[in-house]
């Protein structure tokens, strides 16, 4: 068994549309490796600063990300009975490729709708106008279909009163 502290780079891709660590940014591994029967077990962890926007107001989002990281790799030709070749990383040429895992790994740990706050009320569906700015901002639209009870919204009088 052998513990390892890696900082490495980023790769390409490393998110979703919405959110992800930035290619080159600072990767943080705290990896265990113990050998096993069939290869060598990789656990520990990966944290990252993520960066992407706002699904609600579209503002920048940055937050730090840790996610979880178990993965087996096996010798070549050593597969457990019972597993299927395609679920299997195994080594290539004595070195074990972990940004698969990691890739899996980090983006599953991502937000899927990543918000700037959680009551971030997001933007006017009418103008686009930021609601956090302006609490208050409303729209006086009326339906076109009740236009003609406009004039209706005098005060009322009641006739016996009269």
């Amino acid at each position: 068994m052998r513990k390892v502290r890696r900082d490495v780079e980023a790769p390409a891709d490393l998110g979703t549309d919405v959110i992800g660590i930035p290619e080159g940014s600072a990767l943080v591994l705290d990896l265990r490796l113990e050998a096993v029967m069939e290869g060598v077990l990789v656990s520990g962890t990966v944290r990252g600063r993520a960066a992407g926007e706002c699904v609600r107001c579209l503002d920048d989002v940055s937050l730090e990300v840790e996610a979880e990281l178990q993965e087996l790799f096996v010798y070549p030709g050593r597969t457990p009975a019972g597993e299927d070749d395609e679920d299997l990383r195994e080594f290539e040429d004595d070195l074990i490729d972990l940004e698969p895992a990691l890739r899996d790994a980090v983006v599953l740990a991502l937000p899927f709708q990543p918000v700037c706050r959680e009551d971030c009320p997001g933007l006017c569906s009418e103008c686009g106008a930021r609601l956090a700015d302006d609490p208050e901002h409303h729209h006086d639209a009326a339906d076109p279909r009740w236009a003609a009870l406009q004039g209706l919204t005098g005060p009322l009088h009641d006739e016996k009163e009269s």
